[in-house]
């Protein structure tokens, strides 16, 4: 049972995903033919052509200007009050006595309830990840993703995205942001003493769950 409860409390570090592993570029199969010139279309500098990304496996750089925030504030008051009065029957043109009293009788009851919630909530994540071509589209459009591991002398810090980017959103520094970026998928964690500081664990996530009846 202890080594149970201590398991629990372990926190489960972040581990390399194959999906954000960087692209290389498709190898060369067979040898290029000798043709006699001096220009070789395999082994181009393209010194002429556009420097941003567009093929598999190419660098491409985005910047991470991401910031949301959210605001929610609810007020619930409800009230309800019945009351019913019944008088006492008669019988032969008199009142039903019991005791020596009448019969009446009557009936009440009064609920109130009053609910008040907020909540907000805002992030934000700026910085620059350099990330590779996976896949270029027939529409021209590139599939990227990478991740940057920051191993700091407290613990390691992570961060990973993938998403598509069109080609005319990439800056001729061949940087894009990261709001251009179409289905993006952003992660941030980390591990170590800081991450694990900053983590609550099993049983104080339990006493703030649904299943606490208290």
């Amino acid at each position: 049972m202890p080594l149970a409860a201590l398991t629990g409390c372990a926190i489960v570090p972040p581990t390399p995903k194959p999906m954000y592993a960087a692209t290389l570029p498709p190898e060369q199969t067979t040898a290029p033919q000798a043709t006699g010139s001096i220009y070789a279309d395999q082994t181009s500098l393209e010194l002429f052509s556009d420097p941003r990304a567009h093929r598999v496996g190419d660098i491409l750089t985005i910047s991470l200007v991401e910031s949301t925030q959210a605001s929610k504030k609810a007020t619930t008051a409800t009230s309800k009050k019945n009351g019913s009065n019944i008088a006492s029957p008669t019988l032969l043109g008199h009142g039903l006595k019991v005791g020596g009293k009448t019969a009446d009788s009557s009936l009440s009851s009064d609920n109130a309830f009053a609910g008040d919630g907020s909540s907000s909530q805002s992030n934000a994540l700026t910085g620059q990840i350099t990330v590779t071509v996976a896949q270029r589209l027939s529409n021209g459009a590139l599939i990227v993703r990478g991740e940057k591991w920051l191993t700091i002398n407290q613990g390691e810090e992570l961060v990973r995205i993938s998403g598509i980017v069109r080609a005319q959103d990439i800056g001729n520094d061949n940087i894009v942001p990261s709001s251009r970026v179409a289905d993006a998928r952003i992660e941030y964690v980390g591990k170590g003493t800081l991450a694990d500081s900053n983590t609550r664990g099993w049983l104080s996530r339990f006493f703030d769950s649904k299943w606490m009846p208290f």
